[in-house]
């Protein structure tokens, strides 16, 4: 929290990272962003300070590629790449109640009787983590993927044990078997020092990868795998036909098939 106030005042950054700007009004932020941001910097500040710079390398706020142009591209905020695997975090900064469980779609917060519904953070996850395996040739297996929820929330329902609200450096450390070597670490430490200083993919190109994801009837939004056409067998719409996701039953995605493309 002391780390949070020299930034806010002066705006230092201990670790000497690169900052995306804030606007500020009379020296105080003001972006709906902002407690979005300040989230990441929590989380940001917990991993820097709590796990060996000789064993763990830190990057943020990365938008991976899909190198194959059918998937678009994810934004991550936060990569820690070590011998003892790879582990995406996704920063939550909520209040309130929050509900959920690893199959919803959606997620519930409660905060002062408003109710707000919100996308399941671990299918997020579900989809860097695929995207980031295709990037970087990597088994996914070797991929650990966690949410990290700050703020003054508490958790209403019993949740994965990946989905956190402290101890996040202790959920990583917990893995302590080597499964990459040294050249393999410094290669996958090169390949993201590459990609960031080329910084060939722009916030605003990333939302329009968004938008084109969430318009296709290829390719899932939620995870990259491919849709394919199924007939409903039961409910309401029996003998309906739609697209389902082959990533089924890990990604239950589901979409009505457009109107052009029902021949």
């Amino acid at each position: 929290m002391i780390t949070y106030l020299i930034k806010l005042l002066f705006g230092a950054d201990p670790y000497g990272r690169a900052r995306r700007p804030i606007p500020r009004f009379r020296g105080v932020y003001y972006n709906p962003s902002h407690k979005g941001w300040l989230g990441e910097q929590e989380t940001s500040d917990s991993l820097h300070s709590s796990l060996d710079a000789d064993l763990y390398s830190i990057h943020e706020n990365v938008i991976i590629p899909s190198g194959n142009g059918r998937h678009g591209t994810t934004q991550i905020d936060h990569i820690v790449i070590s011998a003892f695997g790879l582990f995406i975090i996704e920063t939550k900064n909520m209040d309130g109640w929050i509900f959920g469980n690893e199959k919803q779609a959606k997620w519930t917060q409660i905060h002062y009787q408003a109710k707000h519904q919100f996308q399941n953070p671990l299918r997020q996850t579900f989809r860097q983590k695929i995207m980031l395996a295709n990037y970087l040739g990597l088994n996914r297996r070797n991929i650990h993927e966690l949410i990290s929820f700050v703020g003054d929330c508490e958790f209403k329902t019993d949740m994965p044990a990946n989905v956190l609200q402290s101890g996040v450096d202790r959920y990583i450390k917990q893995f302590d078997r080597r499964i990459f070597d040294d050249v393999d670490v410094t290669r996958i430490n090169d390949r993201f020092a590459q990609l960031q200083a080329q910084d060939s993919i722009s916030d605003d190109e990333h939302i329009r990868s968004i938008y084109d994801r969430h318009s296709s009837s290829t390719h899932c939004p939620r995870c990259g795998s491919a849709l394919t056409k199924r007939t409903a067998k039961r409910g309401n719409n029996v003998g309906n036909i739609f697209l389902g996701c082959t990533g089924y039953p890990r990604c239950r995605f589901v979409k009505d098939i457009p109107d052009d493309d029902e021949s």
